[in-house]
């Protein structure tokens, strides 16, 4: 397989906007875990990466998925590997990385009295309801879990479909998506999930009974595991990225208006509640096709910072959104101007995903909790390897 280096550029910038939506959660009326603000302006930026974020991030994990699959003598190897990296790491965040959130979110929002180490020894891993609140909890690692589900359900497809099937499924993927119908196709289906399947639905991140989730997601695992496999799809991207993006800022903008004008509705009326569904897909879909045909177009070329960005992705998704929480946490009793909290925010946020990674990187028996491979390799060894979260 060919590497695209600038879908390893995409997967660091779309990680980087995670990070920085995570902070916008802090201010704005939607729920969350630790609260500064309840500033209503604020969800128009918001909307800007929502539709889109992570069904990028779950197309570029399909994509990487076929390159580490190719790469190993079997499915079983395959799926003990993906196991392991996306595990072991799932496991220890939800011991001792997600616990500071589960805590601050108690005490500020619904009276909890206790301390945090009382806390984390006692009511966390009593898998029980604490104030409404079932713990221990994922949080945001919810993305770990989806996508190792994923990944074994279409993995367990792969074995059990004969190779000659898999072939003639690639040439039709090929001829349907290889034209127009990459822009076309995939944005008809989130346009249905968003607008007819699941009008108004949130995700929930429990899993069982996401159906909303699933049906925006696990395609986009598929799409980008066969996308893989069809450079005619890819090289639609670079052709049409123009005619993409302006379609996504002008589904945008659509959003973006029924947003303001109905901000006090609990519910939008229709048909803008309708239309605001729809053009989410458009805008969703839309904006993906033209990040990738921007990123095979202008930065499909390699650094000498893209190996240590994309490793380091991964610890920072771990650990970004506790710092976030328990900075909060320590802001809001502070009482600083808003503006000055979003500031501290950002730079507390970087600065302890760097401390993180760096730190972590260099003791071995923490380099799997992280989410790092065990072994690092020498540094005159260039890694081809693609990664993925």
């Amino acid at each position: 397989m060919q590497r695209h280096y600038g879908l390893d550029w995409l997967r660091i910038g779309a990680f980087a906007i995670l990070i920085l939506y995570h902070i916008g959660m802090v201010f704005v009326p939607w729920g969350f875990h630790a609260k500064l603000a309840a500033e209503q302006w604020v969800t128009v930026p918001m909307m800007l990466s929502n539709p889109w974020r992570l069904s990028l991030l779950f197309l570029v994990s399909g994509y990487a998925s076929r390159a580490l699959f190719v790469r190993h003598t079997g499915p079983w190897p395959f799926v003990r590997n993906r196991t392991a990296r996306l595990l072991i790491p799932l496991v220890f965040g939800m011991a001792v990385i997600v616990p500071p959130q589960a805590w601050v979110e108690l005490v500020t929002q619904h009276g909890y009295a206790g301390g945090f180490l009382a806390f984390w020894s006692g009511d966390y891993f009593a898998f029980r309801r604490v104030e409404g609140i079932f713990l221990p909890t994922w949080n945001h690692l919810w993305f770990v879990v989806y996508l190792w589900v994923y990944t074994l359900a279409f993995t367990a497809v792969l074995v059990i479909t004969p190779r000659t099937v898999g072939a003639a499924a690639q040439r039709l993927f090929d001829r349907l998506f290889g034209g127009v119908g990459a822009l076309i196709l995939p944005m008809a289906w989130l346009m249905l999930v968003s607008g007819v399947l699941f009008p108004g639905a949130r995700e929930t991140h429990e899993m069982v009974g996401d159906w909303v989730a699933h049906a925006s997601y696990f395609p986009m695992v598929v799409l980008g595991y066969a996308m893989a496999g069809s450079e005619r799809m890819i090289a639609t991207f670079a052709r049409w990225w123009k005619v993409t993006a302006l379609a996504a800022l002008l589904a945008f903008l659509t959003v973006a208006t029924i947003q303001i004008v109905f901000a006090g509705y609990r519910v939008t009326p229709r048909p803008f509640g309708t239309i605001f569904s729809l053009a989410r897909g458009v805008q969703g879909w839309m904006t993906i096709a033209a990040l990738i045909g921007i990123a095979e177009t202008f930065w499909n070329r390699d650094h000498r910072w893209r190996p240590m960005l994309t490793e380091a992705v991964f610890p920072f998704y771990i650990i970004h959104q506790t710092i976030i929480v328990v900075v909060a946490y320590w802001l809001l009793l502070a009482r600083l101007p808003l503006l000055l909290d979003f500031v501290i925010l950002v730079a507390a946020t970087v600065a302890g995903c760097w401390a993180f990674y760096l730190g972590g990187r260099r003791v071995p028996w923490l380099r799997p909790l992280i989410g790092l491979r065990l072994h690092r390799r020498r540094a005159d060894i260039p890694d081809s390897r693609p990664a993925i979260v």
